[in-house]
């Protein structure tokens, strides 16, 4: 009993709040076995479960004080699992397992460790390429609590220089709220909350013609917040709510993910939840759980409290009847949103909704094109097109629409509007659009299919159809590649004497289907070239064993149409 008061004694502590709740979770996490991943204050950038542009966030991100190379910690004894070097995604990253049955997960890393360099750069030269993912075995390489395991970078995707930091269940490779461990981060303020909308759902397809009463929140004296109106809000038939939300933490501004979202009418609990854990292979089902189509619209987040039939995501500590509401009398109801962080920071908005039968529902459904059953393969045919979609990858039934246009400028094809922007997929699916008589045959290899939103999509041309797999619904048409990709040195000319430089740098792109491959090679033998395509960045550092005198240097890259560009220069040293 005296340990549990001291741990929630330091956990008030840290939490630097006087008003922090309990919070919702579905098992006990250790504490006091992991440390903090670095040494400096804990500050963080970006929040568990925090909505992103295609995905929940997976992990907690630690700032670096905007700079690389802040040492990181083994946050426990363990063995280093798995070691990747990413273009994009995670960049440089490194898994190391526990004893207890997590994994700790280290991203967007600038180098590790002296003796993992030296293992990764052995295995670079072998498979002769620079993005490498390699597991390994217990044994191979063991660290201690506390020991140096890698310097904090911005390689990868990284927008800023950071250290993404995971938790993870090691048999299930399921991330956990990290900060459900004690790694916590100060804080003390409550979550905000922004807004509240009221959907008509009568009509049993959710989209972007469904109505939204979207209503204005004022905050209150004591933190929490109500309607700018008094009035109940009035309902006919089923209804659903949404909520913008997001946490703030003292002395940043920075926005970050909330914890949970519990909804109550008339103090029953219709739906809560909770971002305790997210699986990766559903996380990009955060597109039905926010309000797409508003989003694409307005920018604006908001998270629905009621689910649709096709989003596999399970994040739903409670859902009745799938959040969806429905007011049998016309007595006056209590609605109430409770959201909280994961230091138990809670914020409350209480409101009204009452039936009345004479509101009118602003209805405007669209029934007009080919119904689709979001639990069967869907199949939509025409002269020139062909959409493929696996059972469920749609979140919900739908209407399916589509038209051709004109031709683009630089197409292949005709323009074919393959239902609208505004309705998302979970998975992958097939199109194929056939190209006009100017795709001749030598240009088969090169063509592709292009988004007017999403740029190049890649593809194949085969029995008369350039096919890809796609993720969303838009404009598409056919284009062709046939340009190579461009080289530029930074730092190198011919006959250069660079004896006074340690690399010779570069900058590569390609201008529609994007770079596949680079090689490098000094005096014919293959050197490792680091890449960075948000800086379009690549680089050579000069191996110990070079020796002096004069040597030739050759650069290819490869885009994905097969296009190659070749740069040669000699140089001495």
């Amino acid at each position: 009993m005296k340990k549990l008061t001291a741990i929630i004694g330091m956990f008030a502590l840290v939490s630097n709040t006087l008003h922090a709740q309990d919070i919702i979770k579905h098992r006990q996490y250790p504490q006091n076995y992991f440390r903090p991943p670095m040494d400096i204050a804990p500050q963080a950038s970006g929040s568990f479960g925090e909505l992103r542009a295609t995905h929940f966030h997976g992990g907690d991100d630690y700032r670096t004080q905007q700079k690389i190379n802040i040492p990181v910690y083994a946050v426990a004894d363990g063995f280093v699992s798995r070691i990747r070097v990413q273009i994009g995604g995670g960049g440089n990253s490194v898994y190391l397992d526990h004893p207890n049955g997590y994994t700790s997960v280290y991203l967007h890393l600038e180098s590790f460790n002296n003796e993992l360099n030296a293992f990764i750069k052995a295995e670079q030269y072998k498979q002769k390429r620079f993005d490498v993912d390699l597991f390994l075995k217990p044994g191979q390489f063991n660290l201690k609590k506390g020991q140096l395991l890698a310097n904090s970078g911005n390689t990868g995707g990284s927008a800023g220089p950071h250290l993404h930091f995971e938790i993870r269940d090691t048999k299930q490779q399921l991330p956990f709220n990290t900060q459900l461990f004690g790694l916590t981060f100060p804080d003390g303020i409550k979550p905000i909350i922004r807004g509240v909308t009221l959907y008509d759902l009568d009509n049993p397809i959710f989209d972007e013609n469904t109505p939204r009463r979207h209503q204005t929140v004022k905050a209150l004296a004591n933190g929490n917040y109500s309607l700018a109106g008094s009035a109940p809000i009035p309902v006919n038939g089923k209804f659903g709510l949404g909520i913008n939300t997001v946490d703030r933490r003292k002395g940043i501004s920075f926005t970050y993910g909330v914890y949970s979202i519990e909804l109550f009418l008339d103090n029953k609990n219709i739906s809560t939840v909770l971002f305790e854990a997210i699986p990766f292979d559903k996380t990009r089902a955060i597109h039905s759980y926010i309000d797409y189509p508003y989003w694409k619209k307005s920018n604006v987040r908001v998270q629905k409290s009621f689910k649709q039939p096709g989003n596999p995501i399970d994040i739903y500590a409670q859902l009745d009847n799938s959040g969806v509401m429905e007011l049998k009398d016309d007595q006056v109801h209590q609605v109430r949103y409770v959201v909280k962080d994961v230091q138990g920071n809670a914020t409350e908005i209480n409101f009204e909704v009452q039936r009345n039968t004479n509101y009118v529902v602003k209805n405007n459904p669209s029934n007009a094109g080919k119904y689709f059953n979001f639990l069967l393969e869907n199949i939509y045919q025409a002269d020139n097109v062909k959409v493929t979609i696996p059972k469920n990858t749609l979140y919900d039934n739908l209407n399916f629409t589509y038209s051709e246009g004109q031709k683009p400028a630089n197409g292949y094809s005709q323009l074919h509007r393959v239902h609208n922007k505004f309705t998302p997929v979970f998975g992958s699916y097939t199109l194929s659009i056939r190209p006009t008589a100017d795709l001749t045959k030598e240009l088969y290899s090169k063509a592709l299919l292009v988004s007017t939103d999403g740029g190049a999509q890649g593809g194949k041309y085969e029995n008369g159809l350039v096919t890809a797999s796609v993720r969303s619904f838009g404009d598409f048409y056919v284009a062709v590649d046939t340009i190579a990709p461009t080289i530029t040195a930074r730092n190198l000319v011919n006959n250069k004497n660079v004896s006074a430089q340690k690399q010779i740098d570069f900058t590569i792109s390609d201008n529609l289907s994007g770079i596949q491959s680079f090689n490098a090679y000094i005096d014919g033998e293959w050197v490792l070239m680091k890449y960075d395509p948000k800086n379009r960045h690549i680089w050579h550092n000069f191996e110990s064993n070079l020796g002096s005198g004069k040597h030739s240097f050759k650069l290819e890259v490869k885009d994905w149409k097969d296009n190659v560009r070749v740069y040669e220069a000699s140089f001495t040293r």
